[in-house]
């Protein structure tokens, strides 16, 4: 099974439209559970049941079965199709009543779950409990709604396009009342998850909703990495090509044809675009022996493989094999790149011209042992890489890392979450080493929580062991979405502290500053800490905190609450519109301080991007750095951000 994408609401939010889209341009499948319910509905009333045993016995007799094409959803029951019939008033009418029977529902859980298991790269699941219910492990829940207003215009709009008659205080009334049933009824109530992103889109239109859903996807790398396959044959420098692209000697590289025999992927990030390289056995149009193998997973490594890429020596020029591979090579129907190898200089590369004669265009002239035209071969794969790849990397589990001193409590902390002594606990500073990634339920969700080494000293202070953890430590960092700084509340607030807690901020990544050794704190204590706080937390008071003690468990139910708050304002935009009306509003009343004379002008803000949230001020003149805190604190102050640092920046340019 692949990704899973559950995407819930109520009727007329813009779920089936956002659904569909989604995953058509993902490449995915598409269920809308409501059709199933809407088939039952329309089983109901053609058999003229109203008992529930009776609805289910009529689904086994006429199984209902779903095309999961996002481009043409269709459905059947038995061999007949009811896609335009489940749309009939009569239908809609009933499918409310049908959809609160356990046993119904209980009958549909087992046919979506073998919808869901079908998809092999993922879907997109869309109805009233898919998050809650259906797929409660999803790897992104969505919660999409709209106010009831903005829903009947919708609804009435299509009615509109139907009936050419507008009846929006009617549907606004049936709209209410189909709310009001299905986050009501006893059996799988429409609710929102804990884990799941609100995405309000009354002031959006679908492809604002659309984008919305896609950048969270992306941030969260669950649209998949391109794969890129470096092919040819054996001892052509495949290997070495790699480790030319990942910037590390990883794949083995030896004057021996044959070195690499199985498929090897590694990763790799160029220009702001991550993607998996895939290293291959050489190719033998005739092999024998192992060789048969080796070809084997060459021709496999073709299939799985988003982009080609044919590396041939040019020093020995192209072969007869050649030619046979590049013929399997276009069977694959994929974008091909040419690469000559061992290009060290004039001669090598005026001998490489001939490989034109191939037929797959420009040849991509480098030098992989020496690293030239290594650069312009990476800028013209990143330019063809596809915007979904076929190597799905990440789970869909929030990643979580601990992170601060020595000995102030990680690995108990870890330990009392997952309930078993996961990490090593010492009372000797800097017991843990090497980050320890651990799922741990917590708070209804399952977190991937990652315990790292404690931070002594800056990196490049450090040495030995120390060194190399701190590396450690930074990476896991990177790879997190919210870092956890856990102090020692029984000791004074340490300049190590505060780096640390500078670290998680500049990386941009949710912070929750966990208080922990709480059993140890007396009143006394408590008094100076809060004196502490004050004093050299006050540039991150929007940093969520919870007080807790690991070693007994005490109020570690605090943390999923905290963590879910963080992600949320980690990740949340703020519709454009409401943006600039909040902007006009603050510059009105404190407009920007005069500079040099010029008072600047603001001439409107967009948010560039969220994990975490940036946004972009125009103006015609430069902004001090006060009056930038204050637009910062003025943002929190609007739209909140409680958890997350927020990221303002100036852009200045003549206005029109």
């Amino acid at each position: 099974m692949g990704i899973v994408v559950a995407i819930d609401g109520p009727s007329g939010a813009g779920k089936s439209s956002t659904s569909k889209v989604i995953a058509r341009r993902a490449g995915w499948n598409y269920l809308d559970t409501g059709a199933l319910y809407r088939g039952l509905a329309w089983l109901a009333i053609r058999d003229q049941l109203s008992d529930p045993a009776d609805i289910v016995a009529a689904l086994k007799k006429s199984p209902l079965r779903f095309n999961s094409d996002p481009s043409d959803p269709k459905l059947f029951a038995g061999d007949r199709e009811i896609t335009d019939e489940i749309r009939s008033e009569a239908v809609t009418a009933r499918v409310s009543e049908v959809s609160a029977f356990p046993q119904v529902r209980s009958a549909l859980l087992t046919l979506q779950h073998k919808i869901i298991a079908g998809a092999m790269r993922g879907i997109v699941v869309e109805g009233r409990d898919i998050g809650t219910v259906v797929v409660p492990d999803a790897a992104l829940k969505v919660y999409l709604t709209a106010n009831i207003a903005e829903r009947a215009q919708r609804r009435d709009r299509e009615i509109v396009e139907a009936t050419k008659q507008s009846h929006v205080a009617q549907v606004e009334d049936s709209l209410a009342q189909r709310d009001h049933v299905d986050s009501t009824r006893k059996v799988s109530p429409l609710a929102m998850a804990s884990d799941a992103i609100e995405i309000d889109s009354t002031e959006l239109n679908l492809e604002e909703t659309v984008d919305r859903v896609w950048e969270i996807l992306k941030q969260r790398r669950l649209l998949g990495m391109p794969i890129v396959a470096i092919l040819g044959r054996p001892n052509v420098g495949k290997s070495t090509l790699i480790n030319r692209f990942i910037g590390r000697r990883e794949a083995i590289v030896e004057d021996t044809p044959g070195v690499t025999r199985d498929r090897v992927t590694y990763e790799c990030q160029w220009n702001g675009r991550d993607f998996m390289v895939m290293d291959t056995g050489g190719w033998e149009s005739k092999p024998d022996g192992i060789s048969v193998g080796v070809s084997a997973s060459a021709e496999l490594a073709m299939q799985e493989a988003d982009v080609l890429l044919f590396v041939v020596d040019a020093q020995v020029g192209a072969l007869d094999e050649d030619d046979v591979l590049v013929q399997e090579l276009r069977k694959m129907k994929k974008h091909i790149i040419l690469v000559a190898n061992k290009v060290d200089g004039d001669r090598e590369e005026a001998l490489a011209h001939t490989l034109w004669n191939l037929g797959l265009g420009e040849p991509n002239f480098v030098s992989a042992l020496h690293g030239r035209g290594s650069g312009d071969l990476l800028d013209r794969i990143t330019k063809v890489l596809p915007e979904v790849g076929g190597a799905q990397i990440h789970d869909g589990y929030r990643r979580v890392a601990l992170i601060g001193r020595p000995n102030v409590g990680k690995s108990s902390l870890l330990n009392i979450l997952a309930g078993q002594n996961r990490s090593l606990v010492d009372d000797v500073p800097g017991t843990t080493r090497d980050p320890v990634d651990e799922l741990i339920e917590l708070g209804g969700s399952i977190w991937r929580f990652i315990d790292t080494a404690g931070i002594r000293k800056r990196a490049n202070q450090a040495s030995g062991t120390d060194y190399y953890a701190t590396l450690r430590t930074q990476m896991a960092l990177e790879r997190a979405e919210v870092a956890v700084v856990v102090l020692d509340a029984s000791l004074p607030i340490s300049e190590q502290d505060l780096r640390i807690i500078t670290m998680a901020e500049e990386a941009g990544k949710a912070l929750i500053i966990v208080m922990n050794k709480w059993d140890l704190v007396d009143e006394d204590r408590q008094i100076t800490l809060d004196r502490e706080i004050d004093r050299h937390l006050d540039q991150v008071e929007w940093a969520q905190r919870v007080n807790l003690a690991a070693k007994t468990g005490w109020h570690r139910d605090r943390l999923a609450p905290a963590l879910r708050t963080a992600l949320s304002s980690w990740e949340r935009r703020v519709p454009t519109s409401r943006l600039n009306s909040f902007l006009g509003t603050m510059i009105a009343a404190t407009p920007p301080p005069v500079r040099g004379g010029k008072q600047p002008k603001i001439l409107y803000a967009t948010q560039a991007g969220i994990s975490p949230p940036r946004f972009v001020i125009f103006t015609t003149g430069f902004l001090e750095a006060s009056y930038r805190r204050f637009i910062e604190r003025r943002l929190r102050e609007e739209f909140g951000f409680p958890g997350t640092p927020v990221q303002v920046a100036v852009r200045v340019r003549e206005s029109d």
